[in-house]
């Protein structure tokens, strides 16, 4: 299986020593979001997991000891750096200052075990296409020969936005194929990948891969791991990833992103971290008596077809 850290929440931001004493301990408890009295226990031991999965916008608080995970699992690394500022992201460090920090978890993880995400691409008054193109030229010239590959997605319409993001303004096809145009292009000039994320178009006519950032294929690259053939059924519509299993909370990330899907508004969030447990088995707050907590399936994806037949 693949355990996601970083879908609900930074967990490496804010929570490094919780997810760093998890590992160590060797479970975690998650709390279904839909069903708040099931909890899921997942194994966190090198038998149980494929590969550790991260997703965050600030690495430098667990690079002192990410050691204790990456020598004992298989990783991956997702870096979101954007172009906004702290209008849009307040609790994320400046662009410059994270790619310093992507350059740091380079040197101890390699390249090949690093996604730049650039997402999601949104427009406001400050943010325009063409701004959006010089940032990202920006960071593309600085991550040249540190990052093979860039994943980039459109923002979605969450009806919270609305409320969240007012000023936000509404992309156009004619928005978007500016923009693939001109990502594909700077992304080719300093020799990465590209690949859209989640999305129903097409834009391979600019050197813009199909969706499916967090693949078998992608996963097992970087780690010298041989997966199964399997469907990959993604994470939601138009996604085409791998199946994961988060151990993080909603309503937890203190980052206060403007278009933030997985916060119900910022508040919300900063009276749940005052709730929240280093110690505690789950991200947030406890386990309550009239919890019910169940063994997650945790069915690997490896192929040992080869392993198997050395051992006859």
């Amino acid at each position: 299986m693949i355990i996601n850290t970083g879908g609900r929440t930074d967990t490496v931001q804010y929570f490094s020593e919780w997810l760093l004493e998890r590992f160590r301990q060797g479970y975690a408890l998650s709390r279904n979001p839909m069903f708040p009295d099931k909890v899921t226990r997942y194994n966190l031991t090198p038998g149980a997991v494929d590969c550790v999965v991260f997703c965050s916008k600030n690495y430098e608080p667990i690079l002192p000891r990410l050691h204790e995970i990456t020598d004992r699992f298989s990783t991956y690394f997702y870096y979101t750096i954007t172009a906004y500022g702290k209008d849009v992201e307040p609790g994320v460090p400046d662009l410059d200052k994270s790619i310093d920090t992507l350059l740091k978890l380079e040197r101890q993880v390699g390249r090949e075990r690093i996604t730049w995400r650039y997402d999601p691409v949104l427009l406001t008054k400050r943010y325009t296409v063409r701004q959006h193109l010089i940032t990202f030229e920006h960071m593309a010239s600085r991550l040249q020969g540190h990052v093979n590959e860039c994943v980039f997605s459109f923002v979605d319409l969450y009806k919270k936005l609305q409320f969240n993001f007012p000023e936000m303004v509404l992309l156009t096809e004619e928005d978007m194929e500016e923009l693939a145009e001109g990502l594909g292009r700077s992304a080719r000039k300093h020799g990465m990948r590209i690949r859209i994320c989640a999305s129903g178009r097409d834009y391979s006519r600019y050197g813009i891969l199909s969706p499916g950032c967090m693949t078998l294929d992608i996963l097992g690259a970087a780690n010298g791991l041989k997966f199964k053939d399997l469907k990959h059924k993604g994470m939601r519509p138009g996604c085409r990833c791998i199946t994961s299993h988060d151990i993080g909370a909603y309503d937890t990330c203190m980052n206060g992103c403007k278009y933030c899907y997985a916060n119900s508004d910022p508040l919300t969030a900063q009276e749940n971290f005052k709730k929240h447990d280093p110690h505690s088995p789950m991200l947030l707050g406890s386990l309550q008596k009239d919890d019910v907590v169940r063994q997650g399936q945790q069915r690997s994806f490896l192929d040992l077809s080869d392993q198997q037949m050395d051992l006859f």
